[in-house]
């Protein structure tokens, strides 16, 4: 157990106030963030947990994923942390009642209740689509808001596996059965709370999102009358009524209730998931109608008093850190039978649980072993290699690089798996795939590699998964086929793989059945564009553009050869002298084309908000980036582009977690890193700019951008001579690029070597003539002699011409040193940000 904390005292930047629950998961505080200001509950992890590191890690995964869900009716996971050997949870402290205080005594109208549940059921479609499954609804779980807004609470952060202790016998399989416990992950484990888990899970059956339909149904049928819809004399007359029976139609005890109440709760509540509700969405859309049919008329009352005894025993939930105490009191949940039986399990140890099992396995006649999970547990992240080009013919490259980065695309659709991008993978062309390095270096436990080569119209392709963890070989395969049959043959190769991960998927697999194009020319020129997309210079961004135009001029409809479009000519601005008026308007309409075609990509929505903020176009850039991490919250780009929204704002710590999120999902990029030492800089946190930028240099030490970012954190540390190294490295690196140059031509004047400065200010002057600088170069400069006059006059012609790589550098040094003149506010102003504090 942990040591219970008193208050006062401190935990990271966590001051403690008061204990105010305790449950499975550990005890719970209110908590004052002493850097933001606001109310935390802090959750603090048991001492047997944090001890265990297979199950820490599986905790942190699982918790990793709630966090990414920002949604109004999620409370939301802040940090997870650890401060002198103690693990905690920093989590949103809601200020409220639970809906089954709501619920009871009648306390509460039936419009409003269901009001309530409307906008659980908008949290739990935003849960689903992000792939993650809540497995413990309930009334306890539900908060409400003084102001009446309805929050889900304990997404993700109960499902660890009890491994510990001794075995209980051996199935067929060779695997131990494993008591029931409340909160489980894992098929072959009973997991949730009685009375309101669903047969499958009653059943120890894998559960995807219409497991939840079920549970909320049950929470809908208990706001309508007061009372559960499946409430036995024991643990097993419950669970037998929740896997047979039908529960009591909703006019038993509310006369009063509408026909269309009750078909909206029987469809919630078919035994067989392929009955209910197939998707969350559904369920709000009739609650919606239902809630427009009854506007103007009175509230349908509950006719029979709730029962206290049938709305208090399944609580099982720690959920009491969210309302407000006004003493440091300890309060305790009231255990679920589940609860009393894990707790049982563990007093009694084997003699007991060889009867819990007896008993479980014969009272509901379930007939099946509960099965622990191995100890490698199910594959969940996977990294996908360039294939080795094995063709005579080196133009037939894009197809190595292409089929990868195909696979890793339909892949990352998948809800439950975690793919490395194709940004941090690229670094491992051409080098030997030490499968296991390269996992650990990625953070994956399982990793794919494969070989190509074309034979005029003959394609032969190897390819190999690895599972890292212990070097295991899951499979290997070869294809011979036709250049016609590429498409299909990526395909293939995909829904193997998923098949051999032996992925536990929740919801359907769109991203594997969903064709883009049945156009197989389309898909090769697509390969190509990409190709050349991802070397990055006007030379190959031209290529990749006559690529995807090609593509859609074979495929009208193919969404992802626009959204290539709009990302070539996007990217265009940074890699030459174009400007920008010339091109965005190409790739904001292409962005607008791919979402015309298909509104569900993810990708095309980041797009488009990258397009927004090039055209300083904030509120717009704001809301597709958020769409865009709603559809795919696994897609790194939308997280960094949405850092950059934030970093432009001076919201530097939110910029922080979003760049932190992205940089989880891909490690290895360099401009993530960059974008992290970035806003470090701009922070004022200059020891850990510098521990950034040397951990990107570590990626790769001849990138000149991470030397001049260096370069300015030694400025602001007062190490000019370090300074100075590290701009002339940038400026060596990059062959004289203008933004080195100004940064150099900075130092040199912060140096005291104002005749070199001179010099680089007339060298930038000459570029910015002939279009090949910027104006903010030479602000930077000018920024380093002390002649604001002069910075501001550069940063203005950036302006009059619309440069839209400006702004992302307004809010860094030495720029922001500007930040309290005038003339720097109005700039702001006219750009549509705002004042820097």
């Amino acid at each position: 157990m942990s040591k219970e904390l008193s208050a006062d005292t401190t935990l990271s930047h966590y001051r403690i106030v008061a204990k105010i629950g305790a449950g499975g998961m550990g005890e719970v505080y209110l908590a004052q963030d002493t850097k933001l200001d606001r109310k935390v509950a802090l959750k603090i992890l048991p001492a047997d947990l944090a001890a265990n590191h297979d199950r820490m890690r599986r905790f942190v995964q699982e918790a990793k994923a709630a966090a990414a869900l920002n949604h109004p009716n999620i409370a939301h996971i802040y940090e997870i942390g650890e401060s002198d050997g103690t693990n905690f949870i920093a989590m949103e402290f809601v200020d409220g009642e639970t809906l089954r205080e709501k619920i009871q005594g009648g306390k509460s109208e039936l419009k409003l209740l269901l009001k309530h549940l409307l906008q659980v059921a908008e949290g739990l479609a935003k849960a689903h689509a992000s792939g993650i499954v809540h497995r413990d609804l309930k009334p306890d779980n539900i908060m409400v808001t003084g102001d009446g807004h309805a929050k889900i609470l304990d997404f993700g952060l109960a499902k660890l596996v009890e491994t510990g202790g001794p075995a209980l016998g051996q199935s067929e399989r060779g695997e131990a059965p494993t008591a029931v416990m409340q909160q489980h992950s894992v098929p072959g484990v009973i997991m949730g709370t009685i009375g309101y888990m669903s047969p499958e899970q009653a059943q120890a059956k894998p559960v995807d999102q219409r497991s939840d339909i079920f549970s909320f149904g049950c929470v809908l049928y208990e706001a309508a009358t007061g009372r559960k819809p499946f409430a036995g004399d024991s643990i097993f007359d419950t669970l037998h009524k929740i896997i047979y029976e039908p529960a009591p139609a909703i006019t038993d005890y509310n006369p009063s209730a509408s026909p269309e109440l009750q078909r909206v709760i029987r469809k919630c509540l078919a035994k067989e998931p392929e009955k209910r509700y197939q998707t969350i969405r559904d369920t709000a859309n009739d609650i919606e109608e239902l809630l427009e049919e009854m506007k103007g008329t009175s509230d349908i009352e509950r006719s029979v008093a709730p029962s206290t005894s049938s709305t208090t025993s399944a609580t099982g939930s720690t959920d009491e850190h969210v309302r407000a105490q006004s003493t440091a009191t300890v309060t305790h949940p009231t255990a679920s039978s589940a609860e009393y039986i894990f707790a049982g399990v563990k007093q009694h140890k084997f003699a007991a649980a060889i009867a819990l099992l007896v008993l479980v396995v014969g009272a509901v006649g379930l007939g099946l072993y509960l099965r622990a999970p191995n100890s490698e547990g199910a594959i969940d992240s996977i990294a996908v290699l360039p294939f080795q080009n094995k063709s005579s013919d080196a133009d037939t490259e894009y197809l190595s690089d292409g089929l990868a980065e195909s696979l890793i695309y339909r892949l990352s659709q998948l809800p439950n798996l975690k793919v490395s991008p194709t940004t941090s993978v690229m670094r491992y062309k051409g080098k030997d795939t030490d499968a296991i390095k390269i996992g650990n270096e990625l953070g994956v436990n399982a990793v794919m590699s494969g070989r190509i080569a074309q034979r005029g119209e003959n394609l032969a392709i190897s390819i190999e998964l690895v599972d890292v963890r212990n070097n295991k070989l899951l499979w290997g395969e070869k294809y011979e086929r036709k250049m016609t049959e590429l498409l299909a043959t990526q395909r293939e190769i995909t829904a193997e793989i998923t098949n051999k991960l032996q992925l536990k998927l929740s919801g359907n697999e769109k991203g594997l059945t969903k064709r883009y194009t049945d156009n197989n020319e389309a898909y090769q020129l697509y390969l190509k564009g990409r190709f050349y997309l991802n070397k990055r210079d006007e030379t190959n961004l031209r290529k990749a553009i006559e690529q995807f135009k090609a593509a859609v001029g074979k495929d009208p409809n193919y969404a992802l050869a626009f959204v290539g479009l709009a990302d070539s000519y996007g990217l265009l601005p940074y890699y030459s002298s174009v400007s920008s008026t010339e091109v965005l308007p190409q790739a904001k309409g292409y962005a607008v084309r791919a979402l015309e075609i298909d509104d569900s990509m993810g990708e095309a929505h980041a797009s488009l908000g990258y397009v927004h903020r090039l055209l300083w176009n904030w509120h717009e850039m704001e809301t597709e980036l958020k769409r865009a991490i709603e559809l795919n919250p696994n897609y790194a780009t939308a997280h960094k582009y949405y850092g950059n929204y934030l970093a432009n704002f001076g919201r530097f710590d939110e910029a922080l977690a979003a760049y932190k999120r992205a940089q989880e999902l891909d490690p290895v990029s360099l401009i993530i890193n960059a974008n992290v030492a970035e806003v470090y800089l701009s922070k004022g946190d200059l020891n850990a700019a510098v521990e950034q930028c040397q951990r990107t240099i570590d990626l790769d030490p001849n990138w000149y951008y991470v030397r001049l970012l260096l370069a300015l954190v030694y400025v602001k540390q007062g190490l000019n001579v370090e300074a100075l190294a590290e701009a002339e490295k940038s400026g060596e690196l990059s062959k004289r690029q203008s933004a080195p140059l100004g940064v150099l031509g900075y130092v040199y004047a912060r140096a005291g070597k104002r005749g070199a400065a001179a010099t680089v200010a007339q060298e930038l002057e000459a570029r910015h003539a002939q279009q090949q600088a910027n104006g903010f170069d030479l602000a930077r400069l000018y920024v380093g002699l002390g002649d604001k006059d002069q910075a501001f006059a550069w940063l203005e012609k950036d302006f009059q011409s619309r440069n839209a790589t400006m702004p992302g550098f307004l809010y860094m040094p030495p720029l922001d040193s500007l930040s309290n003149d005038p003339r720097f506010k109005d700039l702001s102003r006219r750009m549509g940000l705002p004042e820097l504090k």
